[in-house]
């Protein structure tokens, strides 16, 4: 199993969970509300902030798409326009990593074209995050491998020869340390479509790569679950407020309920252990609970102990109850009193 450095920090399965915050456009294009959203998450307990470095005219072309899916969030958008929307500026970028840097986070993004990778070296940012619909991207991979900075890279709607062809590709160009996120591209993602138990497949298939989980669904219960799986690294997008609106806003987590995850993340990770049978220490005192033989009524020597005059019960402090066929109908030795423990010596 996989352990890499992230920022000095260690991700693998035998460390807690990492929990990434992906503000995406949920600043609503507002430089106060975007810090006051990586302030927000900071106070939650994640572990890094995550921007998306691009620009309208780097994603696509002016008046290409139009999207027709009515069951899209942004169905009837004007592809172009909605980047437009959604984008971070590049200015921004200092200020929101500097802020997520004076709390304690880690601060990366997701480079959408070679330019971007351009200008986050020059912020020299810990790591690379690579979107499931640019790991096809094979000059995008090569420049941000060529770094030789740590890789995290989501894998929805994706082939798996297309993820193995992109973890190649990023090996022979430099990476070393890579991630794996099980993602599913629909916003917002259901529990149905989400099909967690990809996971331990892609830890098999990739044992080199630290594997998690890009999380679009709505609450925590899926990602709670991943690592319940082995995942190491669950992404989520982050808001303040839903109501507020944003892009991705719909699918996006408040800070009460990030709080929620990192804690329940853990919880889960601190309880997966090992594999345990028998009596654990912290179990001792509570063998005295288990069941015993108990007298229920007074026996007198040679009476013939029944299903009335001796029980079942707690504490533990009588012979195990696996005697209790054996002694009925044979008689008492000596003279028993209700409430005793029937021991050995007492026969």
């Amino acid at each position: 199993m996989a352990t890499h450095s992230l920022g000095g920090r260690l991700i693998g399965p035998d460390q807690p969970p990492f929990i990434i915050a992906e503000l995406s456009g949920n600043h609503n294009q507002d430089l106060s509300r975007g810090l006051a959203i990586v302030d927000a998450m900071a106070a939650a307990g994640a572990h890094a902030i995550k921007l998306q470095t691009y620009t309208a005219d780097t994603m696509t072309l002016p008046g290409v798409h139009r999207i027709e899916d009515p069951n899209s969030l942004w169905y009837g958008r004007e592809l172009h326009d909605l980047y437009q929307e959604a984008h971070t500026p590049w200015d921004w970028h200092k200020p929101l990593f500097d802020r997520a840097k004076q709390h304690g986070m880690l601060a990366f993004s997701s480079p959408f074209d070679e330019t971007a990778v351009d200008f986050l070296e020059t912020l020299d940012v810990p790591a690379y995050k690579i979107a499931s619909f640019e790991n096809t991207d094979w000059p995008l991979l090569r420049r941000v491998a060529a770094t030789g900075k740590p890789v995290i890279m989501s894998t929805g709607a994706s082939t798996l020869a297309e993820v193995a062809e992109a973890v190649a590709i990023l090996r022979e160009a430099g990476c070393r340390d890579l991630t794996l996120l099980k993602c599913t591209s629909t916003y917002p993602a259901t529990p149905q479509n989400t099909n967690l138990r990809t996971i331990p497949h892609l830890a098999q298939l990739f044992p080199e790569c630290v594997i998690g989980l890009s999380d679009h669904t709505m609450g925590v219960g899926a990602a709670v679950a991943a690592v319940a799986l082995g995942a190491s690294v669950v992404e989520k997008h982050v808001t303040l407020r839903r109501a507020d609106g944003g892009v991705d806003s719909a699918f996006s987590l408040e800070p009460e309920e990030v709080a929620l995850l990192v804690t329940e993340t853990e919880r889960a990770w601190q309880a997966l252990g090992q594999i345990q049978y028998g009596i654990q220490r912290a179990e001792q005192n509570s063998r005295l609970y288990k069941r015993s033989l108990y007298v229920a009524q007074d026996i007198a020597a040679g009476q013939i102990f029944t299903r009335e005059n001796l029980r079942v019960v707690r504490p533990g402090d009588g012979l195990p109850p696996r005697y209790y066929d054996q002694l009925l109908g044979k008689p008492a030795r000596q003279n028993l009193r209700a409430g005793q423990p029937l021991n050995w010596e007492a026969l």
